[in-house]
């Protein structure tokens, strides 16, 4: 009987399959490997986009039928399996009561709309796996059913309810397996950070790989995280490779200071060695002609000890220099690793702070209030109507509006201000050595320079607006409550018509 590996030793040959294949740590790459290794279907995610293009090939024949493609519609975004089955068995049934040509017995789809669910299924199927072969031989039949344009609609309806059951239970199950992989996955990174304690420069990659694993997951924003990680990883490589260079150069240069103290200890013994000598010798002389030899040798020793001293004082001098050299080295390489970290605090889109990142300035900022007694305000500002610009024109057009608010902003805001992504279109700035009521005045005239600087899609120009609240920390308060304190006169600037700044 082959012993049941354990979730924990079936993740740790996960990571190290991972590592064998040189594959990105992406969390569908370590779903990938710890299915193959626990012997599992590897399910793939909900397929959003085939449900969306079968949603869009069903025609309603009756107001029934139109009320279950809205139903499904939802279901869809909604990413739920049971919903989506229970909005097309009732579009199917919808048929029954509400056929056109007075109740004629016409097919409920047409025979192009049959054909696109019939390819929308073969899509579905990689999430499913194909370890049930009496299932696989099912979903065949259908497929070919679904092909057929003489099928019998209630067959059809019978046939896809049975497939709508299988989805719903494979999405359970893929549903629970991310859960528990990411579960994993964040307690692995996490005890990788406790376990790196002198490694200080690993905690950039650290932060960021928590972030990466945190839902809501989507591919685009996988590989951004993936791609600053690389860069981060490269730069701290280099960084660490050129200071352990300058830390072996200086152990090399403390090891010859150390063999030049020995000789010259070396040298100071002989010189008393011969000095004591003379002077014995010197004790037992009688004539002046025998002390000439005795003097010359005292003259000889002390040139030498001269030159050996002159000698270890410019050797000396110059392991000083490269000291110097090799310190100022390392200071340098250590500002590199800390640069190097930074990266990973930022976010990869806008290329402001993130949430790591705003918590780290907000407490350097709160400190320096104490410290100097000054004010700081905080504002939460949100794109207006954002939602209807991504529908309209796309989730790129929405990230190239980000983008362009961000460098709208950074133009506006003095170098001592911080600018953060909080969330989606939500951003937060930090403005030190800032009241109030000059707070909101700064934020309506950011706002009037983002309405003189038209954002381009395409030839179209748009007018972005943002809706904003701004609280200045009071004595004993903490961020996290002035935040929420502006993202609450955020909401009520919302709410109040758009467009507007108003104080917390």
């Amino acid at each position: 009987m082959i012993e049941k590996k354990q979730p924990a030793t079936i993740a740790r040959e996960a990571l190290k399959q991972l590592n064998v294949l040189k594959l990105a740590p992406t969390p569908a790459n370590y779903q990938a490997c710890y299915n193959e290794i626990a012997n599992l279907p590897n399910v793939a995610g909900f397929p959003e986009a085939p449900l969306r293009q079968l949603s869009l090939a069903l025609t309603a024949r009756n107001p029934d039928q139109g009320t279950q493609l809205e139903l499904l519609d939802t279901a869809i975004g909604q990413r739920s399996w049971q919903k989506v089955q229970d909005a097309l068995v009732a579009f199917t049934g919808a048929s029954k009561t509400g056929t056109p040509n007075g109740g004629n017995t016409a097919p409920v789809m047409s025979n192009e709309c049959m054909t696109n669910l019939a390819n929308a299924i073969e899509n579905i199927l990689p999430a499913l796996g194909n370890d049930d072969e009496r299932f696989s031989a099912q979903v065949a039949e259908f497929l070919q059913v679904l092909r057929d344009p003489s099928a019998d609609a209630q067959g059809i309806e019978a046939m896809f309810a049975d497939f709508s059951h299988r989805v719903s239970i494979a999405a359970e199950e893929q549903a629970e397996i991310k859960v528990a992989l990411l579960k994993l996955l964040h307690l692995i990174i996490e005890n990788i950070g406790e376990l790196s304690l002198d490694d200080s420069w690993l905690k950039g990659q650290i932060d960021a790989l928590l972030i990466a694993v945190m839902p809501p997951l989507t591919l685009r924003r996988l590989d951004d995280v993936e791609r600053r990680i690389r860069e981060v990883m490269f730069k701290q490589t280099e960084a660490k490779s050129r200071s352990m260079e300058a830390q072996e150069e200086m152990r090399m240069m403390l090891s010859a200071f150390i063999e030049r103290l020995s000789m010259m200890n070396n040298s100071s013994n002989v010189f008393q060695d011969r000095i004591e000598k003379s002077a014995r010798q010197i004790e037992q002389v009688k004539t002046i002609g025998d002390m000439a030899p005795l003097l010359k040798d005292v003259i000889d020793a002390t040139r030498a000890m001269a030159e050996d001293a002159r000698n270890a004082h410019d050797q000396l001098q110059t392991l000083q220099e490269k000291a110097l050299t090799a310190e100022s080295e390392l200071i340098k390489l250590h500002l590199d690793l800390d640069q190097a970290s930074a990266l990973a605090r930022h976010d990869p889109l806008t290329d402001v702070l993130n949430r790591k990142g705003l918590d780290e300035a907000l407490a350097k900022e709160i400190a320096n209030m104490l410290r100097k007694d000054a004010p700081l305000s905080i504002s939460m500002l949100d794109i207006d109507n954002f939602k209807k610009l991504n529908d309209r024109l796309g989730h790129e057009t929405g990230d190239e509006a980000l983008v362009h608010l961000v460098k709208v902003a950074r133009e506006f805001m003095r170098p001592a201000d911080s600018m953060a992504r909080y969330g989606g279109e939500e951003f937060v700035i930090l403005m030190p050595d800032t009241t109030l009521d000059k707070g909101v005045q700064a934020m309506k005239r950011l706002q009037r320079e983002l309405t003189r600087a038209f954002f381009l899609a395409g030839t179209e120009k748009i007018l972005i607006t943002f809706s904003a609240g701004v609280a200045q920390l009071t004595s004993g308060e903490s961020g996290a409550e002035a935040i929420k304190r502006a993202d609450h006169a955020m909401y009520m600037a919302k709410r109040a018509g758009k467009n507007r700044v108003l104080g917390a």
